[in-house]
């Protein structure tokens, strides 16, 4: 049986999409490292790894090299003939950014508890998961998380609008524990 004919994409396309997509990085990277001196500060009698300036400036130095070794390799040609289809896979990605932002959005609004019992879920039935095992089994990692969180480390979540609902024994639990 014969495979279905592949895309045919000339290697010209592919490279002036992958070097236009570098210069944008290569720029935009230039515009943050430009910006620093006006978002951090460097204070006197700090300590050098200590100042606020510094890892961002680190972050930020590695950020332009990597992407000008970057925006440099495309201008090597390729022949695979695969960009097209790179491109769409990285569009397709920036779903679990749109996913974040929206468990970013409900957690005030439900309660972290709540929220991220219904995304681990959500997440994992998006991924493929339908298995009721598999599915209880992000539930527990999803308890997990919310125990470990709010539990050990005691990181401050602020309570959802939810738990207002709730009376104020249950309230007063849901807001310091879960």
């Amino acid at each position: 049986m014969r495979d279905p004919p592949q895309k045919n994409h000339s290697n010209q396309s592919r490279s002036r999409a992958e070097v236009y997509f570098a210069a944008l990085l290569c720029v935009l990277t230039v515009l943050l490292l430009s910006q620093i001196g006006q978002e951090t500060s460097w204070v006197d009698g700090t300590k050098f790894f200590s100042q606020p300036r510094f890892w961002p400036a680190v972050s930020l130095i590695g950020m332009a090299a990597f992407s000008a070794i970057y925006f440099f390799s495309t201008l090597i040609p390729s022949r695979d003939g695969q960009s097209l289809d790179e491109i769409i896979l990285w569009i397709k990605s920036l779903e679990y950014a749109l996913w974040f932002m929206a468990y970013v959005l409900i957690v005030p609004v439900v309660g972290y508890f709540i929220s991220t019992l219904a995304f681990v879920f959500a997440l994992g039935w998006r991924a493929g998961y339908r298995e009721i095992r598999t599915l209880i089994m992000a539930g527990v990692v999803g308890v997990a998380i919310v125990v470990v969180f709010k539990g050990m480390l005691s990181v401050k979540i602020p309570g959802g609008q939810l738990y207002e609902l709730f009376p104020d024994s249950i309230r007063n639990f849901m807001i310091l524990y879960m």
